[in-house]
């Protein structure tokens, strides 16, 4: 008994049958021709069927087939009357298929073959004709680019936005002091703007690969036929120019044979889902009772089944979770394309499914992350008592002594770490040891030394390219919308 695909209703005109082993046959004898005088096992259609998961390359199928149909045309090699049937019929599928009334059959295996099946009770014989000149094995190379390249842009307008909203949240917080960290421990005092465009910078890199990527996926496939060309006088240059592709592509057997560009789309993505995972762990820290340096509100939190004071950040735990299934996916696609030899084999459809699962993946991610961002409120007074905990200004102090003082910057560290010991033996900030005790240490030391010791003068100081000072984040906030919006 084959496997019914119950995702959608059966289409008005499909013929019916009390026997679906029959059917399924029939299909397949459909299809196959002369070759074969039996129906595949029933297991054997199980593993061989894709269109449960490929029927999402319908759109992209129907256009490069629409494209490949007009090039037969204007070649002479299709007569204008069966080009028009067929033209029409590709239209009547797309509705029927985007009016969920399409019958998907696994006795047809994928959506390229379920496509012509249905086009041939539309139009009859001629629909045969359409496969003139291609194969399976370009076609899908062609539907599969066409996929990815629309899925591209996508993400890219998807990570524009999430910048956008760190560029706003950074603007707002240019001069929000809070403590910088290395090895997670409190480091020296920067602003919640500065830590945010760190993030933007981030997004910028990845929307940069996927450009990568989509350009030079951008090379069309269609008309390199099973593996080896065509002698049908094709217009390869005609078909390329109409799906929005820069070129064909230049050798028949890569053509069909190659899967970097999803390998590079998954790479991206995978990239792109640690960025979003490292920003997701650094909310789940921030909004925990112990650092209490931001709040998200109930939109993208959730409670606890016995603990009644709970609001758990769920929604950037799942973000930093679904970084693994993403990499995952990479890993998959990575394993199955490894041992490959040239051109086609059927390994190959093991390719959609991680490609699927991973841009939905990083799609649900990069929605949720832009949510909490717009959403996330700082805690300004603890962000400000927290950078004053940590001796966060001894780089100040020792950069005090070099400029002040001038004394070698290994010389002037050595004082610093003397100091910082001394205070913290006393449990004391830095700010708060007399004169007479730093002079204990370092006696050229003079009261001048306690401008220096604040946070807010600590991160006004750091006005180098690229520093933390508000005025510079101001600047940044200026140029990232110039740059990525």
């Amino acid at each position: 008994m084959s496997t019914k695909n119950t995702l959608q209703s059966s289409a008005q005109g499909d013929p019916a049958t009390d026997d679906p082993e029959q059917e399924s046959q029939n299909d397949s004898n459909k299809i196959w021709g002369g070759r074969f005088s039996q129906a595949p096992d029933s297991l054997m259609e199980t593993i061989n069927a894709s269109i449960g998961f490929d029927q999402r390359l319908f759109a992209q199928d129907i256009l490069g087939s629409t494209a490949h149909c007009k090039m037969l045309v204007d070649q002479g090699i299709l007569d204008t009357k069966a080009g028009d049937q067929i033209l029409n019929g590709l239209e009547r599928i797309q509705k029927e298929i985007e009016q969920g009334s399409f019958n998907f059959k696994n006795s047809l295996e994928d959506i390229h073959l379920n496509i012509e099946g249905r086009l041939g009770e539309i139009i009859g014989e001629n629909a045969g004709r359409l496969h003139t000149a291609r194969s399976r094995n370009d076609q899908v190379a062609t539907d599969f680019k066409l996929w990815i390249r629309d899925t591209i842009d996508k993400i890219d307008d998807a990570l524009k936005g999430l910048q956008s909203v760190l560029i706003d949240q950074a603007e707002e917080n240019a001069a929000t002091i809070m403590p910088g960290f290395t090895h997670l421990q409190a480091a020296q005092p920067v602003t919640a703007g500065h830590h945010l465009l760190a993030y933007v910078e981030m997004f910028g890199r990845d929307r940069s690969r996927f450009q990568d990527t989509r350009a030079r996926l951008n090379e069309c496939p269609l008309g390199s036929a099973a593996l080896a060309g065509t002698s049908y006088p094709i217009d390869r240059d005609q078909t390329a120019k109409a799906l929005g592709f820069d070129r064909p592509t230049a050798n028949s057997l890569d053509s069909v044979s190659d899967r970097d560009f999803a390998l590079e789309f998954l790479s991206s993505a995978a990239i792109t889902a640690l960025h979003l995972s490292r920003l997701g762990e650094e909310i789940i820290v921030w909004c925990s009772a112990q650092f209490s340096f931001a709040k998200l509100s109930d939109a993208f939190t959730t409670g606890s089944s016995i603990m009644p004071q709970k609001r758990n950040p769920d929604a950037a735990e799942l973000v930093r979770g679904k970084s693994g299934r993403i990499v995952g996916s990479l890993i998959s696609l990575i394993t199955v394309m490894k041992g490959l030899p040239l051109a086609y084999s059927k390994d190959m459809q093991e390719d959609k499914e991680p490609i699927f699962d991973g841009s939905e993946s990083i799609g649900i991610c990069i929605a949720a992350m832009t949510g909490m961002i717009k959403d996330i409120e700082f805690n300004i007074d603890r962000l400000r008592e927290a950078t004053e905990e940590g001796f966060t200004t001894a780089t100040d102090l020792a950069d005090w002594l070099v400029r002040v003082l001038g004394l070698p910057f290994r010389k002037a560290h050595h004082i610093t770490g003397e100091l910082v010991k001394l205070a913290e033996k006393s449990n004391r900030k830095l700010e708060q040891l007399s004169l007479e005790e730093m002079q204990g240490v370092e006696a050229r030391i003079t009261d001048d030394v306690f401008s220096i010791l604040g946070a807010v003068e600590s991160v006004t100081s750091r006005t180098s390219y690229g520093g933390t000072a508000p005025q510079n984040v101001l600047s940044q906030v200026k140029n990232a919308r110039e740059r990525f919006l």
